[in-house]
């Protein structure tokens, strides 16, 4: 992965343009949605915050035109973050939930004022043209119906289903059903999908957070594994196991993470071969 690293708070400068502000504390959210803006010949800044505090921060100081406001941020929430703000923002606020997509959809909300994740470069450029049509009418104001709505959801946990992944010829969705294990790697998370590794810009605690744990454990600080593709856990030396993947790749357990193996090879819901879980 190449390309010049984004802070949070990081602005690109322009000359006229529409103001953008992206508010996520997940650096590779707010990277997909910058990769997306910088497509738009119409966009001239963008500005970043990592989280609720900065946001409001940004708001209040800034005369944003587009605003992609995450709902679900730790200690400030996207809405609690506007209510901080004041009700009366100048920009067009567009809401990116985790929440699942038909769910939200059955609430009947205007399509205009949210983006579901994983949502598609199309469905981003629909809810960004339809932003500025609101902008160009001077018709602003989030929808009463959605602010109910992602009200309910602020304080649900969520998981990722996809995640972007930046290259040479573009951004990827990688699915996280697909993902064999996981490595940190200094300010990266390297992705194991069979044969291929991508590089995702973000910490190992940001991705494992939004990790399903029916599906993914953490069997070392620096791994990840989804327990589909585990095959064979083998005891080894000091607490410590050695576990094997379908692919053939073996990993070894930190020795803090015995219990955490133990659980593992336990679960009264599998079968067990004598040899292979012991």
């Amino acid at each position: 992965m190449t390309g010049h690293r984004t802070e949070p708070d990081e602005i690109r400068t322009s000359h006229g343009g529409l103001r953008a502000l992206i508010a996520d504390d997940e650096s590779f959210a707010r990277q997909g949605i910058r990769v997306l803006l910088d497509q738009d010949a119409e966009i001239g800044l963008i500005e970043e915050a990592g989280n609720g505090k900065r946001a409001v921060e940004l708001m209040l100081a800034g005369a944003f035109d587009l605003i992609f406001l995450d709902v679900q941020m730790p200690e400030m929430d996207g809405l609690a973050a506007l209510r901080r703000a004041g009700a009366e923002l100048a920009g067009a606020v567009i809401f990116v939930t985790a929440y699942d997509h038909y769910a939200v959809g059955a609430f009947e909300v205007n399509a205009t004022d949210y983006l579901s994740k994983p949502f598609t470069a199309q469905r981003f450029r629909q809810a960004l043209q339809q932003a500025k049509n609101r902008i160009r009418s001077g018709s602003q104001a989030t929808h009463a119906r959605v602010l109910e709505v992602l009200q309910r959801i602020a304080s649900q946990p969520t998981y990722l289903n996809r995640i972007a992944v930046r290259g040479a010829r573009g951004t990827s969705l990688v699915d996280t059903k697909d993902m064999d294990w996981l490595k940190a790697a200094e300010n990266y998370v390297e992705l194991h999908v069979g044969p291929a590794c991508h590089l995702v810009e973000a910490t190992m605690a940001e991705i494992a957070k939004r990790l399903d744990p029916a599906r993914f454990v953490r069997i070392h600080r620096s791994v990840i594994v989804n327990t589909e593709r585990i095959r064979i856990v083998q005891p080894a030396s000091n607490s410590e196991y050695l576990v094997t993947l379908a692919s053939g790749t073996q990993l070894r357990s930190g020795r803090t993470y015995r219990e955490t193996m133990q659980r593992l090879i336990s679960n009264p819901r599998g079968g067990r071969r004598q040899n292979e879980l012991e």
